[in-house]
């Protein structure tokens, strides 16, 4: 954003009865000032997102499918060196697939879930998707890198919006002789940007065909095709962070 300076009268408005219009009362002698600051940082947190599915003709089997699947990738994770505060895993939810009338027994079931890893030695990344291709019914979903401490890349950037605010307003007043006084009033936003890949897991509809006119939750079963290998994980940049300031000083 470019910077501009702009002497103004800042209007402060009191309040009055209904029956009289508002009093307005003036500030002079300020100096507006608006800036821009950024942080740039290496990533050090990757969040890695897995599906996990599974369909069987009995519920007891699809869902002990699916929960060895996520078994077998905390194992996975806890041999990389990920603590179990780093491995998040949700509730596995179950579906049952009719084939025509909903009033018989469930052709088969289908079971969901998700199961997400934070990892801090990116190194660790690629043997933890080599591992999940042998499983068969876990999907690599997407991989986010962020900071582990946002916050404190968010001050740095608010400061250096502030610095660069202050410097250009004293510059601005030394021009004629002037010098800056306290801070009337000041806004501020701040906004990250962080890489984020996204592979789009399947979904039921890849495994089963759903047709309108059979009254059943589902009415024809179709064979899921082999997950593709997952692709080699991309490489982080760095990620900014910028902060805008409009600040008001006084001016002495």
């Amino acid at each position: 954003m470019k910077t501009q300076f702009l002497c103004i009268l800042l209007l402060a408005l009191v309040p009055a009865t209904s029956a009289q219009a508002p009093e307005v009362k003036f500030i002079a002698d300020t100096l507006v000032v608006q800036a821009d600051g950024t942080y740039e940082a290496d990533p050090d947190l990757a969040t890695m997102t897995f599906n996990i599915f599974a369909q069987e003709k009995e519920m007891k089997q699809a869902y002990g499918a699916a929960n060895q699947s996520i078994e077998r990738i905390v194992t996975l994770a806890a041999a990389n060196g990920l603590s179990k505060g780093d491995v998040s895993t949700g509730v596995l939810t179950v579906a049952p697939i009719y084939t025509g009338d909903r009033k018989k027994r469930a052709k088969s079931y289908y079971v969901q879930g998700r199961i997400v890893l934070k990892i801090r030695d990116f190194s660790r990344i690629g043997p933890i998707l080599d591992g999940t291709v042998d499983d068969g019914i876990a999907d690599f979903r997407s991989l986010t890198y962020s900071l582990s401490d946002e916050e404190a890349a968010k001050k740095q950037a608010v400061a250096e919006a502030m610095r660069r605010a202050i410097g250009r307003a004293k510059i601005a007043l030394e021009q004629k002789g002037q010098t800056l006084g306290g801070l009337r009033y000041m806004s501020l936003d701040v906004k990250q940007l962080f890489g984020i890949v996204q592979i789009q897991a399947r979904d039921v509809s890849e495994l089963v065909e759903v047709t309108g006119g059979g009254g059943g939750f589902f009415s024809k079963s179709k064979v899921a095709p082999p997950p593709p290998p997952p692709p080699p994980p991309p490489q982080p940049e760095k990620i900014t962070v910028s902060a805008s300031v409009q600040c008001a000083f006084q001016i002495q």
